[in-house]
């Protein structure tokens, strides 16, 4: 079935709320509906909401594959604005916003909307919409991917996040460059169980952790599947993030490491974690080369020379050590987790206070998880790719 071009974008986006209730009461007899059709085809098959002239044009598809899932209940886009507490002195960016359902309604409500949309057809869509009403001087959309587009300043962030990105994209905000008052965030209800977690549930993983560590956040309400087009698998949830005020004093490069470390399996005693010959070797070569990374920035004399004996240590580092110096140095490691108390502590179940507290102790020991040859991640792209995985 295939909708004819309205007059006006208004009037096509009015159909195609009218076109998902269709949807919903088609009879599961009916001829389109009969037979199994995997999600690849539904992808390919369904959701077209807008012909172009005299169908000249191929009409638009949403795509399920892609995280196009378009929200289309007003109360709950209305929901959403309010709980954002938009002031009129307020940007707005919005990552994601399709054909314009929510950015329409953050354009009357905020002084400005940085909209960035990776679908040149959306922004299509999107610019003339918003041009209908009258409101294209105070939207500005960068089409682009939202992990490689470079965030201009702004206050908030107000977003239904595509899926596939929330987990790095949730990083490059609470890490990014550019400070703002909060992010109310639609997401995948699963991964905003995970960011709300809280130590002993679980479903406690990295992602918490880390994300806790800059920030607050807060459960705002759910949404059914039922509420998008096309409808996907799972319910979403709105959560908004804050920044806190005040971060602890932490090495950003060291505390990644850690985490990572710990939350590999987060559910062994972090005695057992840390007690693996292959944990050791890790952490031993690290300590060495933090050491001798040490020794080269308080050489003056360090330049060409010194290259070719940082070479030779490298090599060196690279051999197995000796059973004596493992043993050793297997024994310093279980020593600082036995004084800290946490040898036989879970990580799902500790807080980012005690997991700050045994960093600091490995640290003051010597002892590093990241590797300072390689460069820092100043980079919050890079990092957040790493993050998400």
């Amino acid at each position: 079935m295939l909708l004819l071009k309205p007059k006006s974008t208004q009037l096509c986006v009015s159909r195609l709320i009218f076109w998902q209730n269709c949807l919903r009461n088609l009879s599961t007899t009916s001829s389109h509906c009969s037979g199994k059709v995997n999600d690849e085809e539904d992808d390919d098959k369904d959701q077209k909401f807008c012909d172009t002239k005299e169908n000249q044009q191929d009409p638009l598809y949403l795509y399920k594959s892609k995280g196009q899932h378009l929200l289309t209940n007003t109360r709950i886009l209305d929901a959403i604005v309010r709980r954002s507490n938009v002031r009129p002195t307020d940007t707005v960016l919005e990552i994601g916003p399709g054909t314009g359902n929510l950015t329409v309604k953050l354009l009357e409500a905020a002084k400005r909307v940085v909209a960035i949309e990776i679908d040149k057809r959306m922004v299509d869509i999107l610019n003339k919409r918003v041009a209908e009403k009258g409101l294209q001087d105070r939207l500005h959309v960068i089409c682009q991917d939202a992990m490689k587009a470079e965030f201009p300043q702004f206050d908030l962030v107000v977003a239904n996040i595509p899926y596939g990105i929330s987990s790095p994209l949730v990083a490059k905000l609470v890490y990014g460059r550019n400070p703002f008052r909060s992010a109310t965030l639609l997401l995948q209800k699963e991964f905003a169980r995970r960011l709300l977690a809280k130590p002993g549930d679980s479903e406690f993983n990295r992602l918490a952790v880390n994300v806790k560590l800059v920030a607050d956040v807060e459960f705002v309400m759910d949404v059914s599947k039922r509420e998008f087009l096309p409808c996907p698998k799972v319910d979403s949830s709105v959560v908004m993030i804050r920044p806190k005020a005040q971060v602890p004093d932490v090495n950003l490069d060291e505390w990644w490491a850690f985490t990572r470390t710990c939350f590999s399996k987060k559910n062994k005693t972090l005695g057992a974690t840390f007690k693996q010959k292959k944990k050791v070797i890790e952490l031993l070569k690290l300590a060495k080369t933090a050491l001798v990374c040490k020794d080269y920035e308080s050489d003056d004399d360090y330049g060409g020379d010194n290259e070719e004996e940082r070479t030779d240590e490298e090599d060196g580092f690279a051999s197995s050590a000796s059973d004596l110096e493992m043993t050793l140095f297997k024994e310093k490691i279980v020593g600082i987790l036995r004084t800290g108390g946490f040898e036989d502590k879970r990580p799902s179940k500790l807080s980012n206070e005690e997991l700050l507290h045994l960093l600091f102790l490995f640290n003051q020991a010597g002892i590093h998880f990241h590797d300072h040859v390689l460069p820092k991640g100043s980079d919050n792209v890079e990092f957040a790719a790493a993050y998400s995985s």
